[in-house]
């Protein structure tokens, strides 16, 4: 299938640190993009807004946060339900190198901020009290004359951001195309096995003996490292992946279904609207309404 997604340009220079448009507009226009460059976009008196990041959708309140690091990872926030006619909508656009043995990101100080990054490769929604901290930072971005200090200001933004407790991850990592990692090995390793295998029937028991563990303790231990229990855990990736093939094929659902992992289209759908909050033919309509070819 063509890439319909639009590739957008920003409007920084090699020289240039960041982008700070802060503005007030009536309704939002601009279709589902990606870009090369991070960004943090805070939206303002927009309840009722549908957002999309990869494929998480999600009516937003009336103030929210949310920070994308992946060049490839589309995202729209739409008008939807929201009525408000004084939506303020303040959008950061910035790169860093974090990965290079020589970015400043690898040094200590800076290493809560590197963690933000990676895990914002999926997008990250902050919690309503890290946006009240971070507020008036984020507040006097536009109009700070001095650019050093805007900087440090940025910098400062972004690390209190990263200190922050709740920050949530959006789209999943099979769709996002992000390799899992843990600090834990044993998580890795099964999480290593699950990626290669959700096609196949995933046994609770044979992953307990993968790390050498019993059924009950690994159930344990995977719910208290990764937050969520191991059923869970394969379903969201075998529909990360099915997200992923609605957006990037043409495919039939049923085609789908079963190349994903799922024994039956019904058990399918019904636990693609359980957890995407529609069914994979409205997620693909919803995605395809949205885009532009270029």
């Amino acid at each position: 299938m063509e890439d319909k997604v639009l590739r957008e340009l920003p409007p920084l220079l090699d020289s240039d640190f960041m982008y700070v448009a802060d503005r007030r507009k009536k309704e939002f226009t601009y279709p589902i993009h990606k870009h090369e460059v991070f960004e943090l976009n805070y939206v303002e008196n927009g309840e009722g807004v549908l957002r999309i990041v990869g494929d998480s959708a999600e009516t937003i309140g009336n103030r929210e946060l949310v920070l994308i690091t992946s060049p490839d990872l589309e995202h729209v926030w739409e008008q939807d339900k929201c009525k408000s006619e004084d939506i303020r909508e303040i959008t950061v656009q910035f790169f860093f190198d974090f990965n290079s043995s020589y970015s400043l990101f690898n040094r200590t100080p800076l290493l809560p901020i590197k963690r933000m990054f990676e895990k914002a490769r999926k997008g990250v929604a902050f919690t309503p009290e890290a946006i009240d901290k971070v507020y008036p930072l984020l507040d006097s971005l536009s109009s700070t004359k001095d650019k050093f200090y805007s900087v440090i200001n940025f910098l400062t933004l972004l690390y209190e951001l990263s200190l922050a407790d709740g920050t949530r991850e959006l789209a999943s990592s099979s769709f996002a195309k992000v390799d899992v990692d843990s600090e834990s090995r044993r998580i890795l390793k099964v999480k290593d096995y699950i990626s290669k295998h959700y096609t196949e029937e995933i046994r609770l028991a044979d992953l307990a003996d993968l790390v050498g563990m019993s059924t009950t303790s690994f159930s344990r231990f995977f719910k208290l490292r990764s937050g969520k229990t191991l059923s869970d855990y394969v379903v969201e990736m075998r529909l990360g992946v099915a997200s992923r093939q609605l957006v990037d094929t043409t495919n039939s659902v049923s085609e789908i279904c079963y190349d994903c992992g799922f024994n039956t289209l019904s058990n399918f759908n019904r636990l693609f609207r359980k957890y995407k909050g529609c069914s994979p033919t409205e997620f693909r309509e919803k995605y395809f309404k949205t885009k532009i070819i270029v």
